[in-house]
């Protein structure tokens, strides 16, 4: 298996399950420092030294959002942001959602 960061990120159009089981712990085990939460969204927060490198991180990400079509939830704090992943149409986790998570990740 690659890296998830280098897969497709398709968005999903609904009408599929979410992940669960297995299928669902494969996927969390690809990426260890997220948090898969009531098994339907994604959470991480990142840390950074001050309140301007985390609005930088927070910018990143929204441009990342904005080019592939995936939107996160996004808690911008001093030192730290909190990103939060689903897919709002099967309210929970797509394999969309995780390769979003990790190309996130890729920009802290």
């Amino acid at each position: 298996m690659g890296d998830l960061a280098d897969e497709p990120c398709a968005p999903c159009r609904g009408g599929v399950p979410p992940l669960a089981g297995d299928e669902l712990a494969a996927y969390a085990a690809r990426l260890p420092d997220w948090q898969v939460v009531d098994g339907r969204r994604l959470a991480r927060t990142f840390r950074f030294k001050n309140l301007k490198d985390a609005l930088a991180f927070a910018n990143r990400v929204g441009e990342l959002a904005e080019s592939v079509n995936h939107h996160p939830d996004l808690h911008v704090a001093w030192g730290k942001v909190a990103v939060e992943v689903w897919t709002h149409k099967i309210d929970g986790l797509s394999p969309t959602d995780f390769v979003f998570a990790a190309r996130a990740a890729r920009l802290a």
